[in-house]
């Protein structure tokens, strides 16, 4: 099977990483992270969910447990740099490159600073959007904190 070409793109970038991996294609979709974790096997808290918000006016990529929603108040206190306030589809797709629902950590036109969800390290195998809707990656929390330079933090509520 042909993966659509972003996927394929953030499939070859995580090999030059180091990162040799499957990229997972649901054509259906999986348009929850509960439906995309019943269809992978694993817990809703291993969805590694990326969401695009905008501070300081730049992007900020935070890539959260998909047990649980962003307190972007609380995250806000602890990065001291003014509030967070979500990203609109034309902004995620300007900073990078990719669709709402299909955010990768990695593949954005420039880099963007990442947090990382520390509930993410509870997990063994996470699971990330590969570029698209309908495609995923497998990785660990070391891996997803090494691939996208991001910065640890309790970011849920």
């Amino acid at each position: 099977m042909t993966l659509p070409t972003r996927a394929e793109g953030i499939r070859q970038q995580l090999a030059e990483l180091g990162i040799d991996r499957e990229i997972i294609h649901f054509p259906e979709g999986t348009h929850t992270a509960k439906a995309a974790a019943a269809a992978l096997g694993i817990e809703v808290g291993a969805i590694a969910n990326s969401l695009i918000f905008w501070m300081a006016d730049a992007p900020l990529l935070v890539m959260t447990s998909g047990r649980h929603r962003v307190d972007t108040a609380a995250l806000a206190a602890q990065l001291g740099e003014g509030p967070i306030e979500r990203a609109t589809p034309e902004q995620v797709r300007a900073a990078t490159g990719q669709v709402i629902g299909g955010v990768a950590p990695l593949g954005h036109p420039q880099p963007i600073r990442t947090i990382v969800d520390v509930a993410l390290r509870d997990y063994p195998r996470l699971s990330a959007a590969a570029g698209t809707a309908d495609t995923v990656f497998m990785l660990s929390y070391d891996e997803l904190v090494r691939i996208t330079g991001g910065e640890e933090h309790v970011v849920g509520d």
